[in-house]
């Protein structure tokens, strides 16, 4: 079992920047992918953007160029980046964990934060 806690959201205005954090109660070595989504209201949650155990990384068409994902294994934590943040980027953001297991995957989620950006 792994535990995903986020900080960093909060109200900022567009063309600002924040950046979240994500902290693993296990080792993010044993981890294969973490990732951040997002949901905004009335919307499907959507991949923001992840990164592999190996730092290979992947991002929405919509926040390339603008945000960043990387990793600190020592810290077991995973951070994005977001600049130049537009009022789209407003929703709840949540950090994903991926690992697998032979052939079985794991799955897991933090509570989210919220990111509110204002016009």
């Amino acid at each position: 079992q792994v535990q995903l806690v986020e900080s960093g959201g909060g109200l900022v205005q567009a063309g600002g920047s924040l950046r979240l954090s994500c902290v693993a109660s296990a080792s993010i070595l044993r981890i294969n992918t973490m990732g951040w989504y997002r949901q905004a209201p009335g919307k499907q949650r959507e991949l923001v953007a992840v990164i592999t155990s190996t730092g290979s990384t992947n991002y929405a068409d919509s926040v390339k160029g603008r945000f960043t994902i990387s990793r600190d294994n020592a810290k077991n934590t995973v951070y994005l980046q977001m600049n130049s943040l537009k009022p789209e980027d407003t929703a709840v953001y949540y950090c994903n964990a991926d690992r697998w297991v032979m052939v079985t995957k794991y799955e897991y989620w933090g509570q989210g934060t919220q990111v509110t950006v204002s016009s």
